[in-house]
């Protein structure tokens, strides 16, 4: 990845909110999201966040600022999802991130005249998914996550003798994904506990979060013709933050044989900005050093600019704060605190084998990543490692433990990137507070089993 004026650190930016150093969202990064402004009937359309404004490019095209996009991109950028400039490639995006920092630098400060034209307070703003999403696929990406889950079920051989082969994920539903802010409510499922012979339908008593990133697919590729593991990040648009909503005891009981199913697609959560690989440039790393014995990626897995850098230099945080901690006026817990930087397989290498067989892949596409752990306690991304399977719960700082969510609980995950010699950027937050499930779920006989609580 090429490092340009934009990444300069002493950039500094007219919208002051910008400069401070414990900003997301400095002039080094903006991200693409869209809004509109809060209680409002405007169409939602693009925005890069800066500070703690938004940028309306829409509003910046309009006045003429954007200098040396091409037409398309700007056309796009009034469009209400992210899908059309996603579908001219990073290339577009390049352009737009360029023009944006140029209109934005301090030394650009004549532009502030024209501050209430084109941007709106994030606060004043209602945000969306980034894109409408056709398709979603969750993958496993995570060697220590894998192996922590496995070890629960397998002690003596908790990977499978493909793991290390080729990364393992599942079809996803994309149409129960929402932005970060929405309420999840608990949903409801059969299970069936250890000592009955016969399921209960019921809400979960196991909601999880998994801790994941996402990438948005740009340009996509014909059926039947495969990405290149060469060519992968090119077909990636940007990553976000994702919080895969997960129902442990539902899952436990329909997993076998064709995997997650109900357990998983009432609900996930992403984050509302979209970090461009241009933007990540001076956070990329080497991906993970496999141990020895391990096989070496197969060739349409395998490149040295992969091995070199496709890991990307990204801390995450899970918090957590319960209704009584929120009454009190308890500031939420740090519970999780990773890298993305341990994880088995890249984002190059999901791409190329989700169209190793010829799969087509689409512009607004998402790509998760699976559980971000690590090979800590404290980096574990999800309560069903972190409070190993509910024997180890967590501790609250009102007195009151974790081992799975309760009615009530928010979860709030962040990213950011920091590298000495560069400016910090961050990803935003990805939230969520947990609903509880519908009454008509609750104590009758239907059809021969049991609705439970």
């Amino acid at each position: 990845m090429t490092l340009d004026a934009t990444h300069d650190p002493r950039l500094r930016s007219w919208v002051e909110s910008a400069n401070d150093p414990a900003t997301d969202f400095p002039i080094q990064n903006l991200p693409f999201g869209v809004f509109r402004r809060a209680q409002s009937n405007e169409s939602p359309r693009a925005g890069m966040a800066i500070g703690d404004r938004i940028l309306d490019l829409a509003a910046a095209t309009d006045a003429g600022m954007l200098r040396d996009v091409p037409t398309d991109a700007l056309v796009a950028c009034a469009r209400p999802e992210l899908n059309h400039l996603m579908r001219l490639g990073r290339g577009a995006a390049r352009a737009l991130r360029i023009a944006a920092s140029d209109l934005l630098r301090a030394d650009a400060a004549r532009q502030a005249d024209a501050a209430s034209r084109i941007l709106v307070p994030i606060a004043d703003a209602e945000l969306f998914v980034p894109a409408a999403i056709g398709d979603y696929t969750d993958f496993y990406a995570s060697v220590h996550h894998a192996t922590n889950v496995g070890s629960m079920f397998r002690p003596d051989n908790p990977l499978l003798p493909n793991y290390k082969w080729v990364p393992i994920g599942y079809h996803g539903r994309a149409s129960s994904i929402v932005v970060s802010g929405t309420a999840v409510r608990r949903p409801a499922g059969q299970t069936r506990d250890p000592d009955q012979s016969e399921p209960t339908y019921g809400p979960s008593r196991r909601l999880d979060y998994e801790l994941e990133v996402g990438a948005f697919i740009a340009e996509g590729n014909a059926l039947g013709a495969p990405i290149s593991i060469g060519d992968a990040e090119m077909h990636v648009f940007g990553l976000c933050l994702v919080n895969d909503w997960s129902a442990r005891d539902i899952q436990t009981w329909e997993y076998q044989p064709l995997g997650p199913f109900l357990a998983k697609n009432f609900a996930t959560t992403v984050s509302p900005w979209v970090v461009t690989f241009d933007a990540l440039a001076p956070f990329r790393a080497r991906a993970y050093p496999r141990p020895v014995g391990d096989p070496a990626p197969l060739p349409h897995l395998f490149s040295q600019n992969d091995t070199n850098s496709g890991g990307v230099d990204l801390t995450l945080e899970v918090w957590l704060a319960s209704a009584q901690m929120r009454e009190r006026g308890i500031a939420p817990m740090r519970v999780s605190r990773g890298s993305f930087t341990g994880m088995y397989w890249t984002i190059g290498q999901l791409v190329a084998h989700h169209t190793s067989n010829g799969c087509d892949l689409r512009p607004g596409d998402l790509l998760a990543s699976g559980t971000v752990s690590g090979p800590t306690k404290e980096s574990r991304g999800c309560l069903l490692e972190r409070a190993w399977r509910g024997t180890e719960p967590i501790e609250l700082p009102s007195g009151e433990t974790r081992a799975f969510l309760q009615d009530g609980d928010e979860v709030i995950m962040r990213g950011y990137c920091e590298r000495s010699g560069h400016r910090r950027i961050g990803f935003g937050e990805c939230r969520g507070v947990v609903l509880s499930a519908p009454r008509r779920q609750v104590g009758r006989q239907v059809a021969g089993f049991t609705i439970n609580v």
